[in-house]
């Protein structure tokens, strides 16, 4: 019995599903996260990371969503980088691009991406962003729009709108001691609400979420978390995203909980893409089943096939 029950526990163990375990282990320097490819950095400032992969006529930026890095999109720099070139970064704050406790906006970020651009000679290229990175890749295009070939709004923020109130309660939701507060059970379960279906596959995310809550840089990422809530109510594309006049790809899970907020509007993930795509004149909307708001991760294949031929098509 007691050989059974061992057998049980380290199968849970292995499996990852036990709870508890990786708040146990060595603490994650946010240097020391594995994306999975090696991390160049720029010499502007604030420093960019980055990840650059393949070759090709065309240039993809991929810009993270909120609290999150360059290795969010691991599952599909491979797949990409076989037809283009590929640049995954860390926004100013976040992973392993320099910290500070600056005004983050995301005019900001926008000006970083264009940044890193002329730092590397790229004079245009297909910006792509997911959920608060997808705001950020609407801004550069109404700021820079003579930078960009095309957009690939993933999930994109900014769709929804929010009245005053809502957005002082969303602002007011989140503080930097309750970040750094979460729990690996909280962590694994806040996680699990990007997702339609939840795997063990993806506990790399829990890991990596508890080990580095106790980093030395972890203060700064939890202030630029709050601040980027924050910039993301204070520069909303809803009335705006009309003025986009490059080809747009916006692409969804079917099952996304986190958009339409389940609280101030309860509805579906279409009302707020399908009506957002019809403010667009060159647009092309993309919903993947069985999917929700982490779609890159969830479903890459889908994603990355979907991104491919609208950049084959525009």
């Amino acid at each position: 019995m007691k050989k059974i029950l061992a057998l049980v526990i380290l199968s849970l163990i292995i499996s990852g599903c036990n709870g508890f375990l990786y708040n146990q282990m060595p603490v994650l320097e946010f240097e020391q996260i594995d994306y999975g490819y090696p991390v160049k950095k720029s010499s502007s400032s604030p420093s960019i990371a980055y990840i650059d992969q393949g070759t090709g006529s065309e240039t993809i930026i991929l810009i993270h969503g909120l609290a999150s890095n360059a290795g969010f999109w691991r599952y599909n720099i491979g797949e990409l980088s076989k037809k283009y070139r590929v640049i995954a970064v860390d926004l100013p704050g976040y992973g392993k691009s320099q910290k500070g406790f600056t005004e983050y906006t995301l005019s900001f970020f926008a000006l970083s991406i264009k940044n890193l651009m002329d730092e590397l000679k790229i004079q245009k290229a297909v910006i792509a962003g997911h959920s608060m990175g997808g705001q950020t890749a609407s801004i550069f295009g109404l700021k820079y729009p003579e930078r960009v070939s095309a957009l690939v709004l993933a999930a994109p923020a900014g769709f929804e709108a929010f009245k005053k109130g809502e957005g002082d309660w969303l602002r007011n939701a989140l503080n930097t001691g309750s970040i750094k507060l979460v729990n690996e059970e909280a962590a694994r379960r806040n996680l699990a609400n990007n997702f339609y279906n939840w795997s063990d596959k993806f506990e790399w995310l829990v890991e990596e979420r508890v080990r580095m809550s106790k980093a030395s840089e972890f203060p700064e990422f939890a202030y630029t978390v709050i601040k980027s809530i924050s910039a993301m109510l204070d520069e909303p594309t809803s009335k705006r995203i009309a003025n986009l006049t490059m080809p747009v790809l916006i692409v969804y899970g079917k099952y996304d909980g986190l958009i339409p907020n389940m609280y101030l509007h309860p509805g579906f993930p279409s009302d707020v893409f399908v009506e957002g795509a019809a403010k667009i004149k060159n647009s092309k909307l993309v919903e993947i089943d069985d999917c929700g708001h982490m779609l890159q991760i969830e479903k890459p294949e889908a994603f990355n096939s979907a991104v491919i031929k609208f950049l084959e098509e525009k």
